[in-house]
């Protein structure tokens, strides 16, 4: 059994195209498509598959500007959704940051009401900045 994360390579991408977000969630995130041309087109971006098993259930981005590591985007599809997976993958991915960026800190940002996201957050240890993005998002960081 293999559960974690992948590159998004020729052969697995159109499983990670499929991938949707619950109804009420898809204002707070931009699609996988959406994410793939922006990191066709800044090469700083990273996606990731995340797998449990051999089964593609999530995705996300992640970038590195300067000297800053950030979290750019995460979700799981919605058909895995409320099973724990959530928490687990975020978890492995700033794990995974942590291990490639040792004592950088992970930046993310959040819309406010994403209440359900925030909270997964602050419980795997994200606090708010006193900054805002450029699309109003609160930031968020890891200072680990």
């Amino acid at each position: 059994m293999f559960t974690g994360i992948r590159a998004i390579t020729d052969s697995n991408k159109q499983e990670v195209l499929n991938l949707k977000v619950a109804a009420q969630q898809r204002g707070f995130i931009e699609s996988v498509s959406q994410c793939l041309l922006e990191a066709e087109q800044d090469t700083r971006y990273v996606p990731l598959a995340l797998y449990k098993e051999n089964e593609i259930i999530g995705f996300s981005m992640y970038g590195k500007f300067d000297e800053q590591i950030w979290l750019d985007r995460f979700l799981v599809d919605e058909r895995f959704q409320q099973q724990g997976l959530g928490r687990y993958f975020f978890r492995v991915l700033v794990d995974y940051l942590t291990e490639l960026y040792p004592k950088k800190p992970i930046y993310l940002s959040v819309f406010e009401q994403n209440k359900v996201a925030i909270r997964l957050y602050q419980k795997l240890g994200f606090g708010f900045t006193e900054e805002v993005d450029e699309n109003g998002e609160k930031i968020m960081i890891y200072p680990h």
